[in-house]
């Protein structure tokens, strides 16, 4: 540690350079504020480095391969089609290469200053950054913690050379022969998609009744038609006991209504959760709240309980999203700034990049029963949409949930081809509070998927052109 340890003052420090950090960097650098943004790791976070983008990544190669494969009816037939799965790593790491430079071009451009290490906070106006060869005090009037999450590990699974977390399986060498996927959310399902797409066969281990937890079953029914049509095995009500490792493969263990059974398998991929990163970074040191499963407690402003620590991401309550995180450090960096903003997270997406892909926005139609509001469900299927015809993906549907009184749109729930970036639009709505008839008069380019958004509003008025009512 170093001695004389002279402190460097500035406006504020953001911990954390993940997609709620370096955003809320800029915003705050944009504002006014002098600021400095910590991180031990690689820029991006693991969002750009080890998560989203990779993934996403990967998931576009395998859709490539398995189109290849399976493109007869379109008359497109190709022989001996090859995953050179080395080259896919490659070009994999060259898009998060872009990614990450480019984060830190824009927070230079901004005028915010990177430094590298890990920050322990000292009280509520200091923290030191920490690396290997030395130390460094800094005083600030604010700060915002973006420290972000990390995978659970189950004690019975430790992470090893063919037990794998996600960062483990988007690095993966080979295309596994045989994969297990223990847990059906998101994550695993996404990647367990991807990898089957390249030609693994994956059995997915799930606990509860059914596989993607959050999203309705009439969305996940879609994509389940999808995994099975892959191969995929999903196995509900699934218990997983434990793992006999080898050089060669894994047997993992599990439990089904009573009865044990096993899978052979290359790896296992374990995705049950996130933990927060809120552990040694000082929390304790200045009193700052937190919930029994450690995410910081904060307030609509994303404050902590300390003022002018403020929370993101992650570590607070709710999904573990990247656009979630970069909406609350964009509120955090205006509350410092003084501006009046606060924190409404109906209109935020939910996305899951399956095979086809889910998205949702706002209330589902339970949900807002549930809370006594009388809706109309307006339901428009793929299969009577030109564009997903012509794509060869026409299955699916669009469900608009709106407010039966005066039409207002309050939810939309999407199971189908590009369903990722349909969302936006009905995400727009909500938030500019706009009825069924805006989106219906709207001029939709034809053919196009959008276009079924203006379908279901018209399903949703009563005067649906391409269904019968």
């Amino acid at each position: 540690m170093v001695v004389g340890d002279f402190p460097i003052e500035t406006d504020t420090i953001v911990v954390g350079s993940g997609p709620g950090g370096y955003v809320a960097a800029i915003r705050a650098a944009q504002l006014g504020q002098k600021v400095t943004i910590i991180e031990k790791e690689n820029m991006g976070g693991v969002c750009l480095n080890v998560g989203c983008i990779p993934s996403k990544a990967l998931i576009t190669a395998g859709h490539r391969f398995h189109q290849a494969q399976h493109s007869d009816d379109m008359g497109i037939v190709a022989e001996n089609v090859k995953v050179n799965f080395d080259k896919v790593q490659e070009w994999k790491a060259g898009v998060v290469k872009k990614l990450t430079g480019g984060v830190e071009g824009l927070l230079k451009g901004n005028k915010a200053e990177i430094v590298r290490g890990e920050a322990y906070l000292v009280d509520q106006n200091t923290l030191r950054v920490m690396d290997d060869n030395s130390a460094q005090t800094y005083k600030f009037n604010n700060l915002i913690l973006a420290t972000g999450s990390r995978p659970i590990e189950i004690p019975s699974f430790k992470f090893s050379k063919r037990v794998l977390d996600s960062t483990g399986a988007l690095a993966l060498e080979e295309v596994p022969g045989k994969l297990v996927v223990i847990g059906g959310g998101y994550i695993g399902t996404e990647l367990g998609t991807a990898y089957a797409n390249l030609g693994s066969e994956v059995t997915i281990l799930e606990g509860a009744d059914d596989i993607l937890g959050g999203f309705e079953k009439q969305l996940t029914s879609v994509v389940k038609k999808g995994l099975k049509k892959k191969g995929v095995e999903v196995v509900t009500k699934a218990m997983a006991k434990g793992v006999d490792e080898s050089d060669s493969g894994v047997v993992v263990k599990y439990e089904v209504n009573g009865e044990e059974k096993s899978v052979e398998a290359d790896y296992v991929l374990v995705t049950v959760g996130r933990r927060p990163n809120t552990d040694e970074i000082g929390l304790e040191e200045v009193g700052i709240e937190m919930s029994d499963r450690g995410v910081i407690k904060i307030d609509k402003q994303c404050r902590t309980n300390i003022p002018n620590i403020f929370a993101i991401g992650d570590i607070v309550d709710g999904p573990p999203l990247a656009h979630k995180a970069s909406y609350e450090g964009k509120i955090a960096a205006e509350v410092i700034a003084g501006e009046p903003a606060e924190i409404d997270y109906l209109g935020i997406p939910a996305v899951c990049f399956t095979d086809p892909e889910l998205a949702t926005v706002g209330y589902s139609e339970s949900e807002a029963k549930e809370e006594g509001i009388e809706v109309v469900a307006a339901k428009f299927p793929f299969a009577a949409n030109g564009r997903a015809l012509a794509l060869n993906s026409s299955e699916g549907f669009m469900k608009l949930v709106t407010r039966k009184v005066d039409g207002l749109i309050i939810g939309a729930q999407i199971v189908g081809a590009g369903a990722s970036d349909m969302i936006a639009e009905l995400g727009l709505a909500i938030e500019s509070g706009m009825t069924a008839e805006d989106v219906a008069m709207t001029i939709h380019a034809h053919p196009t998927l959008g276009e079924i958004s203006m379908e279901a509003a018209e399903v949703a008025m009563g005067s649906p052109i391409h269904i019968v009512k």
